[in-house]
């Protein structure tokens, strides 16, 4: 049988993460089949198993990916000199981040759970890698005298929920703008910090 039209290894493998991310956040990963996600490709079911293994395989290549590009592009951000410089820039860079990838944000949060423990146990250590950065900000401040955080790792939990949260509710036509987001968020994590 002919290769499907546009089925060439550069194009596909990429075209078959970008339907199962769309499918996955649509649908939901269990109500996914391969099948689904072949025929949205434009190829033969079989054939996707020259690009993965299997649908978890699948699934971890994204969150993966999703963690390995959030921790490369928090590490090229400037490192400002004062904990208060880099928490705000931590705030404002994961508003940032994550608006421009709701559909990535959503399947990392919702769909964690249909991880096998493996394949779960490496995502986790990548989301703490990125969670400890927070932490240490937050006790650099404290050690500093500039904030007042009882618990910094409790602090961290609730700070990457509030700002995460921002996804649920954003719209790009909405009123207002991800960098007037940025102000008042940062503002409220001023408020939650402050000596």
């Amino acid at each position: 049988m002919a290769r499907t039209q546009g089925s060439h290894s550069a194009q596909t493998g990429p075209r078959i993460r970008e339907a199962a991310l769309r499918l996955f956040a649509k649908h939901g990963y269990a109500a996914v089949s391969m099948r689904q996600i072949a025929r949205d490709v434009g190829v033969q079911a079989g054939a996707l198993y020259n690009y993965t293994p299997d649908k978890q395989a699948l699934l971890f290549d994204l969150l993966k990916g999703h963690m390995d590009e959030l921790l490369a592009a928090w590490k090229a951000e400037p490192t400002p000199a004062t904990p208060t410089l880099r928490l705000e820039a931590f705030v404002r860079f994961h508003i940032r981040f994550h608006l421009a990838r709701p559909q990535a944000i959503f399947i990392s949060y919702m769909e964690l759970r249909n991880l096998d423990p493996d394949n779960f146990a490496i995502i986790e250590g990548l989301r703490k890698r990125y969670e400890s950065t927070l932490t240490g900000i937050l006790r650099d401040g404290l050690t500093e005298g500039s904030f007042a955080v009882p618990d910094p790792a409790l602090a961290t939990y609730a700070l990457i929920a509030m700002l995460t949260g921002v996804n649920t509710w954003y719209r790009d036509k909405g009123r207002l703008s991800v960098d007037e987001v940025s102000d008042i968020y940062w503002d409220m994590t001023c408020r939650m910090v402050a000596r």
